[in-house]
């Protein structure tokens, strides 16, 4: 990325800090990293006191397996290294799993704090069996669909209080929607006032051609960078027009971004540290991804590489 000139653009409080603050929520368990839980405790353990921890969210767990996430949590060696903080944990639930959902909090809740649930409607009605199912002080995520317009089913979750979720990838390529897609689903969330997370194939901070698993022979596909995701929705969030933003879901080149401490610039537009701080608090939330380490070190290689 040209013009990512020193630490100054990178470290505490810069624009670039701000969009990274808690970005990364880490799900290990799935696919293609797909660990065992104690694999994955431990990684989130690691993380949560490393150098990177600022960009650690939440650990994603589904409901069926809270048993055995505290059981992983029980058995990690005496003298681990574990978060100063409670565990924060986002749960994949339905409506079903509330009780299950709430009984974990009731039961553990000196140690970990559930306060984020992700759910999948594709239907008006769906939503409203999701609303209000896991009570207060507990935000819900809803995952739409984006092969249609999501105008009115992401209309529904302003109406009931939740919020969006979008697909970005997957381990096939036919998992990926097409930048139009996410576009208007991201415009979407901006008219209704609507905040949002993104989950899989965010991998990398650019668009580009990757392997889609970590399989050796893995077949590749062309991915999302969370940069061009999370900037596209700064973009959006802070008035661009859509046609303006669309092809940054599209950009590839490395130069055409430049980190600055109080500033992201994309080609002729700007983003302010303030602006991104706002948009991070009230509109783009977080991304689900199976690795936390791919993503970081990629990005502070660009960084480096940006900054010769």
């Amino acid at each position: 990325m040209t013009g990512v000139a020193s630490e100054p653009a990178t470290g505490p409080g810069t624009a670039l800090a701000v969009l990274l603050d808690g970005l990364i929520d880490y799900a290990g368990l799935f696919p293609p990293a797909a660990l065992a839980m104690p694999a994955a405790v431990a990684a989130y353990a690691r993380y949560a006191i490393g150098p990177d921890r600022a960009t650690l969210g939440r650990f994603v767990v589904p409901a069926a397996r809270l048993a055995e996430f505290t059981a992983a949590v029980d058995a990690l060696p005496h003298g681990a290294p574990t978060p100063r903080a409670p565990w924060r944990l986002s749960v994949l639930a339905a409506a079903s799993d509330a009780p299950a959902v709430r009984e974990c909090s009731a039961r553990y809740g000196s140690c970990l704090t559930i306060d984020v649930v992700e759910a999948k409607a594709d239907s008006i009605d769906a939503i409203a069996t999701l609303a209000g199912a896991f009570g207060a002080g507990v935000t819900v995520y809803v995952e739409v669909p984006v092969h249609e317009d999501p105008t009115s089913l992401v209309a529904a979750l302003a109406a009931y209080g939740l919020r969006a979720k979008i697909r970005t990838g997957g381990v096939t390529a036919d998992a990926i929607p097409e930048p139009s897609r996410v576009v208007r689903f991201l415009a979407a969330c901006v008219r209704a006032g609507v905040p949002f997370k993104a989950t899989a194939g965010l991998h990398h901070p650019l668009r580009g051609d990757y392997p889609l698993t970590y399989e050796v022979d893995a077949p590749r596909g062309t991915m999302y960078g969370y940069l061009n995701v999370f900037l596209a929705a700064a973009l959006l969030w802070s008035g661009v027009p859509e046609e303006d933003v669309a092809p940054l879901l599209e950009e590839r080149e490395a130069r055409a971004i430049t980190v600055e401490p109080t500033r992201i610039r994309w080609r002729t537009h700007a983003l302010e540290a303030s602006t991104l701080a706002r948009c991070r608090a009230t509109f783009a939330g977080s991304f689900g991804s199976c690795s936390f380490e791919e993503p970081v070190r990629e990005l502070a290689d660009l960084i480096t590489a940006g900054s010769r």
